[in-house]
């Protein structure tokens, strides 16, 4: 209403002006100017010009505050943690003078999650800012000075920056909003660092709500007796990263791992104390592969391990790691040791998620009939035969 009516007056003294300059022009050129009407003509186009000068900035503001609006619109849909922190950096770096921007969360578990906009790998790896520990309350601008080895030949350094703390329930710091610039004669402006702790603290209910979520997530795709990833989590994971390995003619191997003989185990040391097995081996796997790696427990006593960019000679050092690790397991008072068999398989060309799985599982099988504790690489083509799964072989 109020843009309306801001329009409305600038458009009736625009015509009052043009009437004014009307009038002036049809009075004989004999005539002498009236003073009057030539005052009153530069009233109104001083007026005018002031009350475009109004209508043109409160046009801006209004055109930030829809930006605003549909922003925290956005946020508050957002569940995933990545994109809500996206969405935030592309809202930080609209204040004028930002040139580079960093948000960094604390995840539930404690590792940190960050995005970045508008910085080096190097400036990524190596960020001018302490994260989440020893947030301070309140926003802090610092400038940055540079040795001379580098100062003179690098313009576009960052030459300063403003933290804006993300302060959760009860003022505790979950994250921190970090704004950069490069020109060494910026300074942001009350306005600037305004509406950048506006948007910290529009951000931090999503943020919790993500943070839950992923918190959620994860409980869902964890399995409660080892603490791996579950089912669930390795069939979406296998199809996930086969389709990638397809698109990109990319290395992919899967690992397949059984415990040998474990239903006796149950049988001599008792289902609690085999549970504690199971958790062992979980740790020994674990160890043993890389972050890249993806370990699961797929069925009672089975594990596997999605090993992107690899092929199955690496599969087979995996499993010499974890073979070797496992038999360092004692599993009661007779020094009994911990065996496990494997199946490997590396990503043919026209290979499914579903196809891939049962040649790594047709080479465990083909591990156990040939004495158990040992690995079998999967052959072309080859399936196994016996369609029920083994969890106590």
């Amino acid at each position: 209403m109020a843009l309306t009516i801001a329009i409305i007056a600038a458009a009736l003294v625009a015509a009052a002006v043009v009437v004014g300059i009307v009038v002036n022009r049809r009075q004989p050129a004999t005539t002498p100017p009236n003073d009057e009407l030539v005052r009153a003509v530069d009233e109104m186009r001083s007026k005018m010009d002031e009350l475009a000068g109004e209508l043109s900035g409160a046009l801006e503001r209004a055109e930030q505050e829809s930006r605003r609006n549909r922003l925290f619109g956005e946020l508050g849909g957002s569940i995933d943690l990545e994109e809500l922190m996206d969405r935030v950096l592309d809202a930080a770096m609209a204040i004028p003078g930002i040139e580079a921007a960093m948000m960094v969360v604390e995840r539930q578990d404690g590792a940190p999650a960050v995005v970045t906009r508008g910085m080096s790998a190097e400036e990524s790896a190596r960020p001018p800012t302490s994260g989440v520990a020893g947030t301070l309350p309140g926003t802090i601008t610092v400038s940055y000075r540079y040795g001379r080895d580098r100062d003179g030949d690098d313009l576009d350094l960052i030459r300063g920056g403003a933290f804006v703390p993300l302060m959760g329930r009860e003022l505790r710091p979950v994250g921190t909003l970090s704004l950069f610039w490069r020109s060494a004669d910026h300074e942001p402006s009350a306005d600037e660092v305004d509406q950048a702790e506006h948007l910290a603290a529009s951000c931090i209910s999503a943020i919790e709500n993500a943070r839950r979520y992923g918190e959620a997530r994860k409980l869902a795709e964890t399995d409660g007796l080892t603490g791996l990833h579950n089912q669930r989590y390795f069939q979406e994971t296998l199809r996930r990263e086969v389709t990638r390995a397809h698109r990109y003619q990319r290395k992919l191997t899967l690992v397949v791992f059984d415990l040998d003989d474990f239903k006796s185990i149950n049988d001599q040391v008792g289902h609690l104390a085999g549970d504690r097995v199971l958790a062992q081996a979980a740790d020994r796997l674990r160890e043993a592969v890389r972050s890249v790696d993806v370990a699961s427990r797929i069925g009672g006593d089975e594990f596997a391990v999605i090993m992107p960019e690899s092929t199955a000679e690496d599969g087979e050092q995996l499993f010499r790691r974890v073979h070797n690790s496992m038999r360092g397991t004692a599993l009661g008072p007779d020094d009994q040791r911990l065996r496990l068999s494997g199946g490997i398989a590396e990503l043919l060309h026209g290979d499914t998620p579903a196809s891939l799985f049962e040649r790594a599982d047709a080479a465990l099988y083909r591990a156990k009939e040939l004495g158990k504790d040992r690995a079998d690489i999967a052959r072309a083509g080859e399936l196994r035969s016996e369609p029920e799964p083994r969890h106590d072989n």
